[in-house]
């Protein structure tokens, strides 16, 4: 996990433009570097280091004395590394796993390159022998991505969208930044003067695909077919792997445990691989709620199974509230479920920085848009439209959860891995005949409960333990934060301002009290921005006013159950 940053054609004086670099620090507490582009004043790249793998190498941009006209900047973890260069006998320069990218790059191009990377990432590659620029971003966004690009070829990235909208430039008042797209690569032409000229913009992944990569790695071999023994037996193997070769790491590894079915599954498969792994310390788990919450005695029961160090971190509706407004501006979006989910996840991750040493930290991110664990799936008219809307939220996840995870950990300098979002299981999983992936006897992810049944990894009652919704786990049944949230707005939001809204905010209008409050922080942080996110998080096939899994009825009657 690092920032980085970058600059193409600057009309302004590099110094000044480079305080924007600062804004994502956060993400790079180690180490930092600007470096400007020989032959190229105008050009510079930034970058904020965490340092993860090659403790004394690893500094950006990366250079090759073998090929000393490129120049990579990158953010993310690239996981076959070490098994593509055996494969192809690559000269390793360094022991960064992104050093692999310029060499694949120079043997096969930029589609192929891009195609054998298995791991999550986001990268500016500069080539000024043939004059490239190439941008591009893992399959589901795990690393963030955003780019501002003017009309006469100035061209900005960065790791986050507050690196961008301070900078200046002579054509524009107002610097169009957005977020650039999971699963695709941008070709772009350097200028002699700095400026570029984008060439096309290609999607080199969908989900669904078994990804180019596959062909090369060392997962045993699995069975064909959709037997349900044979299904569940895949699974097992490919979620292992997926976890086994998320260990590469020379920081100690730690796990977000809620208590709930996907951070438990991640939580003991780590414990298990660390073990394997002979790693010589203790894994340490960490549960965020108030008292009360369902979500911290879920944890604890998980905990004591598996045998980790188990953290339980308590807040109060006060310190909730007070970070709103930095959540909002770490998260740079508005959308009322990913506010409310992150406050949870961004005091957590602040308790975590300021009291361990823990810094690569995993979570069970994406498994409920693959493994369709959302409440209203229930309500799906047909195995072929829950398919559908799985592949919809996963293509979305750069908005939403994936949005919410990068940030609330970035915020405090920690890397997080999502096993869930491998591209193995992942593809594999929605390969599978739709019938078999939606809920069934009333419970969501039915298969992948099942897949785990008599593997003793965590106990029964977690494993078949229903869909909590993640701002209310973390409270009591009685004072959900949904509550807690709309009791708190009720007095700061009035009925005016919400017949004002449409005037207001003609595009994403609010319609509640809640994202009214919400949407005012980050027009406040990001004055005009609002089109970063297209639309609210919503579920589907219901008459729903509000995200929350509280306001569905099959919520309602499994509370009162």
């Amino acid at each position: 996990m690092c920032g980085i940053w970058a600059l193409f054609g600057s009309d302004d004086c590099l110094s000044v433009q480079c305080l924007s670099a600062m804004k994502i620090a956060h993400r790079g507490p180690d180490a930092f570097r600007f470096e400007n582009v020989n032959g190229y004043t105008n050009c510079c790249f930034g970058f904020h280091r965490l340092a993860v793998v090659d403790q004394l190498f690893g500094m950006q941009p990366i250079r090759l004395k073998k090929y000393p006209y490129l120049w990579l900047c990158y953010n993310g973890e690239i996981y076959n590394h070490k098994k593509m260069q055996q494969h192809f006998e690559f000269e390793y320069q360094t022991k960064v796993d992104g050093e692999i990218i310029l060499h694949l790059y120079d043997k096969g191009g930029i589609e192929q390159t891009i195609c054998m990377l298995d791991g999550v990432f986001a990268f500016i590659l500069l080539d000024t022998a043939n004059k490239k620029v190439f941008l591009g971003r893992d399959t589901y966004g795990v690393r963030p991505l955003f780019k501002a690009m003017t009309e006469d070829g100035f061209l900005a990235v960065c790791s986050e969208a507050k690196g961008l909208v301070t900078l200046k430039h002579s054509t524009t008042p107002f610097l169009k930044v957005e977020p650039f797209l999971p699963g695709h690569y941008e070709v772009l032409d350097l200028k002699p003067n700095g400026k570029v000229a984008s060439v096309e913009m290609v999607k080199y992944h969908h989900c669904r695909d078994e990804p180019l990569h596959a062909l090369y790695d060392n997962v045993e071999k699995l069975f064909p077919g959709f037997e349900i023994e044979t299904v569940k037996n895949n699974l097992r193997i490919l979620f292992n792997n997926a976890v086994k070769k998320r260990l590469m790491t020379d920081r100690r590894i730690a796990c977000l445990l809620s208590g709930g079915l996907d951070s438990s599954l991640v939580a003991a498969t780590l414990l298990k691989q660390l073990k394997e792994a002979q790693v010589q310390y203790t894994l340490q788990t960490f549960a965020i709620g108030m008292e009360d919450s369902p979500d911290l005695l879920a944890a604890r029961k998980v905990a004591n199974h598996i045998g980790s160090e188990h953290h339980e971190v308590l807040f109060n509706s006060e310190e909730g509230i007070q970070a709103l407004d930095e959540v909002i501006f770490s998260l740079e979006t508005y959308d009322i479920t990913t506010v409310r989910a992150s406050v949870g996840m961004y005091l957590i991750s602040k308790y975590i920085r300021k009291n361990t040493d823990s810094v690569v930290i995993f979570s069970g991110e994406g498994s409920d848009e693959l493994t369709q664990g959302y409440i209203y799936f229930h309500k799906a008219p047909s195995p072929e439209k829950a398919e559908e809307e799985s592949e919809r939220l996963l293509k979305e996840l750069y908005l939403f959860d994936v949005l919410r995870a990068d940030r609330t950990t970035a915020a405090h300098g920690l890397e997080l891995r999502v096993p869930f979002l491998d591209h193995r299981f992942s593809s594999y999983y929605l390969s599978l005949p739709p019938e078999m992936r939606i809920p069934k006897n009333g419970i969501e992810k039915h298969l992948l409960r099942e897949a785990f049944e008599d593997s003793n990894l965590i106990p029964k009652e977690i494993l078949w333990r229903p869909k909590e919704a993640f701002s209310d786990g973390i409270t009591s049944v009685k004072n959900s934060w949904f509550k807690i949230l709309q009791e708190y707005v009720e007095h700061q939001v009035d009925d005016t301002m919400m017949a004002n809204a449409a005037q207001k905010f003609p595009f994403n209008t609010p319609k509640t009290k809640e994202g009214y409050y919400y949407r005012q922080i980050f027009e406040r942080h990001y004055p005009g921005r609002a089109d970063w996110l297209t639309h609210y998080w919503m579920p589907k096939w219901i008459n729903a006013t509000d995200p929350s899994a509280r306001t569905l009825t099959h919520y309602k009657s499994a509370a009162k159950a």
